[in-house]
């Protein structure tokens, strides 16, 4: 456990997607529900943040929001406020926000019920080794509204090195070496709030688009392990990577 003074507490996980492009196990569970080495991908995420001292962690539920619920109410207490216990110091609060709202009307309708200045957020379906400390740091020394954790892509396919015509290399290439994608794992300021104009927003469209013009989005970049979960293969590429020691699970 890395467990870092940090002045940020507060961390948002965008959980309540279809999950569409999973559809071999989304049409029974919610995605950040599907377990990667013996535990759902959202207990992962949520390890992550504990690691570095967060404390309050909403999770944004929609798509099958009492699945969520449930697993919370058999594995952990609920406090006085009702909410759950993660531990001794960290408190989960799950908040259903529609199975029709987009990522923008969640972010929305968390900022309408939370009175917290700056956060973190992360999507329920990737995990990384991203130095939250570091992350912090540079969003405070940027002062801007946003931040965002630059990644470089996974690659899809085999990589060749040919030389003229001859193939001098052939293998599998885990990322490629050129070129960024929003990895999640963001910083927000609560006035990102003026951006978000109703439940049906995507955040990834209008709300970064216009941050990004107006100079207030600034990107971390992590060239640590990072990984999404969309389909069966990607589940067995990041468990092999456990598996392989390439990627150390937070605990």
């Amino acid at each position: 456990m890395i467990t870092c003074l940090m002045e940020i507490n507060t961390a948002v996980i965008l959980a309540g997607g279809r999950g569409t492009r999973f559809k071999e196990l989304t049409d029974l569970i919610p995605k950040p529900m599907i377990e990667v080495a013996g535990k759902p991908i959202l207990i992962h995420i949520i390890n992550h943040y504990v690691s570095f001292g967060v404390q309050e962690i909403y999770i944004l539920t929609g798509y099958k929001h009492e699945y969520v619920v449930n697993y919370f109410n058999k594995n952990y207490k609920k406090n006085n406020d009702g909410n759950f216990q993660f531990n001794d110091s960290v408190k989960i609060i799950i908040q259903d926000t529609g199975i029709k709202t987009m990522t923008g009307g969640r972010i929305g309708q968390f900022l309408d019920k939370v009175d917290v200045e700056d956060f973190f957020l992360t999507y329920g379906d990737g995990l990384s080794n991203v130095d939250l400390n570091k992350l912090e740091k540079q969003f405070i020394k940027n002062k801007t509204l946003a931040m965002v954790t630059a990644v470089r892509p996974p690659a899809r396919f085999g990589s060749l090195d040919i030389n003229g015509n001859m193939v001098s290399r052939f293998g599998e290439k885990k990322q490629v070496n050129s070129g960024w994608i929003n990895g999640g794992f963001f910083v927000l300021n609560r006035k990102i709030r003026e951006f978000i104009r109703d439940n049906s927003e995507v955040f990834e469209d209008y709300p970064l688009e216009q941050l990004a013009k107006k100079g207030s989005l600034t990107a971390y970049k992590h060239n640590g392990f990072w990984q999404c979960i969309d389909t069966i293969r990607e589940k067995e590429i990041i468990e092999s990577a456990i598996k392989n020691k390439e990627f150390i699970l937070y605990e």
